[in-house]
């Protein structure tokens, strides 16, 4: 049943079961009639861990600046890749679909991530039509919608599994390893694999590829000093950061990217609201 909060309507919604396993999402709504802009959100957690109650501080915000917002949970860790993409595919799908009868405008919709989930926001942001993240259809007489999205917004995403994973074991190999390892290696392990997929499954890869991709409009929201998300690759050829290397090869393929910077002793959600809703705020409403 959906629950009120003042201004906003939330409501838990199961949008696609895999087997016995129901895969849930926390619909944020404005007051009002509608239809409204739809931003899904996609949580963090190494695509290992956490769970769409994550995106819950950040969703409230953009209702309550009216923009609905879907907090969306997928499969991850051991589940593997490409699964949270199919999931993440099927959602927009489902949420276009249904956009009627939930008071959403299905041609304003938009993918928003925070790292793992940035990462992912990205990647389905680009590959709308890959029929592996297509696979699964939606239910026999929904209307015909695809995954394309109006544009993405990233939060300190890990925008190169890849550079990551291999960043982050020379760090652990270094004299003096610092905190922030962790077990990120084991957590690119249990869900990537192998290097191939994260260079297969890589955003910036992508674009250093040559492959023909979506560019929607996209801000990259980054903390600073930040070394899990913004580091240099010393594979690269470009003499970039993380985020200014995709930056680069983003606007070469013929998107538009915005980097904010934010410190990062005060990159809590709350701080990233202002910056997230007025970027919405141009593209959406």
């Amino acid at each position: 049943m959906p629950t009120t909060t003042e201004d906003i309507a939330t409501s838990d919604i199961a949008y696609l079961s895999h087997g016995a396993r129901a895969l849930m999402l926390r619909l944020f709504t404005p007051a009002g009639a509608g239809p409204f802009p739809l931003v899904i959100d996609l949580h963090p957690g190494a695509w290992t861990s956490s769970d769409r109650s994550a995106c819950y501080p950040r969703d409230e915000a953009l209702a309550r600046a009216g923009i609905a917002a879907a907090a969306v949970d997928f499969r991850h860790a051991a589940d593997g890749y490409p699964s949270s993409l199919v999931d993440v595919n099927y959602a927009v799908r489902w949420l276009k679909a249904r956009a009627p009868d939930l008071r959403l405008d299905p041609g304003r919709v938009a993918l928003c991530g925070q790292s793992s989930g940035g990462h992912l926001a990205m990647l389905a942001a680009m590959r709308p039509a890959d029929p592996r993240y297509a696979s699964v259809p939606l239910a026999a007489g929904a209307p015909p919608v695809d995954a394309a999205v109006r544009c993405v917004a990233l939060l300190w995403p890990v925008i190169n599994p890849l550079s990551r994973y291999r960043n982050a074991l020379r760090a652990r190999a270094s004299a003096n390893p610092p905190g922030w390892v962790g077990d990120l290696p084991e957590n690119h392990d249990t869900y990537w694999k192998t290097e191939a997929a994260m260079a297969e499954g890589n955003p910036t890869l992508a674009l250093e590829r040559g492959e023909a991709v979506a560019t929607p409009p996209a801000v990259w929201i980054q903390g600073r000093p930040d070394p899990v998300h913004d580091y240099r690759d010393p594979d690269s050829a470009l003499a970039l950061n993380e985020p200014e290397r995709f930056a680069a090869r983003y606007r070469k393929a013929g998107g538009a990217i915005e980097i904010v910077r934010v410190e990062q002793a005060a990159r809590s959600q709350a701080d990233t609201f202002a910056p997230l809703a007025r970027f919405f705020a141009r593209h959406l409403v």
